[in-house]
């Protein structure tokens, strides 16, 4: 940092994206601020709120660029070429503005990758006509994002790849998210990368049986409101909404004391950005088989047992299986498709809600549900995902798809389980929550490895470790 008497050094942290949704980076900005006390300008889109901590930074300035216009549907097909090529050069000339003229000049800028093009371009036309210095910190491979949806021959993907290559190994310093990423990057890119594992912040933590109680209750309506038909969560048969803040689906209040309801549902998180690399198709054939498994094994095959049940849960018996109520959070491009398809389920012991919550309540949401399940499956199979990260650090255990270098992250029966397919989720859904809530041993393991990570490396430790010094060294290095 500037010593005493010199000008105070001052970062620029770049985002083609939604600063709200990009929470990496957002811890990027704060620790800038906070551990090298620099001041820090983020150059983003607009759309989600950042957490309340990176907006009431003094030393954080946010700039939000112009995104680029959305077209109608019904566009011409011989139009999309166009379009598609002036995307990132009215990107590039946005990106460009803010950095070289609509921000003080920055001692170094710090690019989320991906999108590679056009941001690293123009971050580095940047550093040079600023006299910057240039990190960029790897989440993923922007290519082979392209490739989901263009396929690895094609030729744009091809040279999309050349770019993030060639760009990428002019930066004057680098992040990367797992070792096989840094691998990866040594081997077959020329490129030196330093691990900075993701951690959750200090606002990720369990949550109080309070902090439980408020929550459900300001989320009461939601939850009881159903997707499509009613279900076993929302108010059909005579039930009317609870109005009252001493109950809610989860937990009730009497005589000044919360408790949790014993036949209360299992409520299990589920964070997604709605889009290929994330099949939600899984998680709905899941449930759908977890249902019938447990009316199989409870040999259920008419309409007056389910009404047993039914009476059961209403005067606050335990069920062998619970219900299961799953909320899916996040934003994107397929959640309308698939919200359609929940709409069609006709399940008896699973419930489904999407939400988008605030940069306070997700936090909440996590540290007061049982399971959290993960679909990310990375398209370069070298990051890890961040909302697992998240989950661990509110001792939430998880269900997670399998892949090359997941196991970095997800300690196999200790925090959590791996699945290939729905048949396997739905198993472990099956084993995990027979005898919910207190009769439930194989979920317990997990919670009590996941509250022991919650406890160990958090973002700042991990950040003061192994980014604080790089980064320093490499605008000390420019300023020389």
């Amino acid at each position: 940092m500037a010593r005493k008497g010199e000008k105070r050094w001052r970062a620029c942290v770049v985002v083609l994206g939604d600063i709200g949704r990009s929470p990496r980076m957002q811890y990027h900005a704060l620790s800038l601020a906070r551990q090298a006390s620099l001041e820090v300008d983020i150059v983003a889109y607009g759309g989600s709120e950042p957490h309340s901590a990176v907006l009431e930074h003094q030393s954080i300035h946010i700039h939000k660029m112009q995104q680029w216009p959305a077209f109608p549907r019904g566009l011409p097909s011989i139009l999309k070429p166009f379009v598609l090529l002036l995307k990132p050069v009215f990107q590039f000339l946005v990106l460009l503005w803010f950095l070289c003229v609509k921000i003080p000049a920055p001692d170094v800028f710090l690019v989320q990758n991906p999108p590679s093009v056009p941001t690293l371009v123009a971050v580095k036309w940047a550093s040079w006509l600023r006299k910057s210095a240039f990190i960029v910190d790897w989440h993923n491979f922007g290519y082979t994002l392209l490739a989901l949806s263009l396929g690895r021959s094609s030729r744009f993907v091809a040279i999309y790849h050349w770019f993030e290559r060639y760009f990428g190994r002019m930066a004057d310093g680098s992040l990367c998210v797992t070792r096989a990423m840094q691998h990866e990057l040594a081997q077959n890119w020329g490129i030196k990368a330093t691990v900075l594992y993701d951690q959750p912040p200090e606002f990720f933590r369990v949550a109080s049986l309070e902090e439980k109680h408020k929550l459900f209750y300001r989320l009461d309506k939601n939850l009881r409101q159903p997707l499509g038909v009613e279900d076993c969560i929302s108010t059909g048969r005579g039930e009317v909404a609870n109005k009252d803040m001493n109950e809610t689906l989860f937990t009730t209040l009497a005589d000044a004391e919360i408790t949790l309801k014993p036949n209360r549902p299992a409520l299990i998180v589920s964070s997604t950005s709605w889009t290929p690399d994330e099949d939600f198709g899984i998680l709905l054939e899941a449930a759908l088989m977890y249902d019938r498994r447990v009316a199989a094994i409870l040999n259920e095959d008419d309409s007056t047992k389910e009404e047993v049940l039914w009476k059961e849960m209403q005067s606050g018996k335990q069920y062998l299986y619970p219900r299961l109520l799953f909320v899916i959070t996040g934003k994107g491009p397929e959640k309308e498709k698939y919200e359609e398809k929940i709409r069609r389920l006709s399940l008896k012991r699973v419930a489904f809600r999407t939400a988008w919550l605030s940069a306070e309540d997700y936090p909440l949401l996590l540290g007061s549900a049982d399971l959290g399940v993960c679909l990310h499956t990375s398209s370069s199979g070298l990051d890890l995902p961040m909302k697992v990260v998240d989950m661990f650090g509110c001792g939430l255990p998880v269900c997670a798809v399998s892949y090359s270098c997941i196991k970095e992250l997800v300690q196999v029966e200790k925090n959590g389980l791996l699945f290939s397919s729905s048949s396997e989720l739905a198993d472990e859904l099956v084993m995990l929550f027979k005898g919910f809530p207190d009769a439930c041993d194989s979920l317990k393991v997990l919670r009590n490895g996941a509250l022991e990570m919650s406890s160990s490396v958090r973002w700042d430790t991990e950040w003061e470790e192994h980014a604080k010094e790089l980064i320093l060294e490499v605008i000390s290095g420019n300023v020389d």
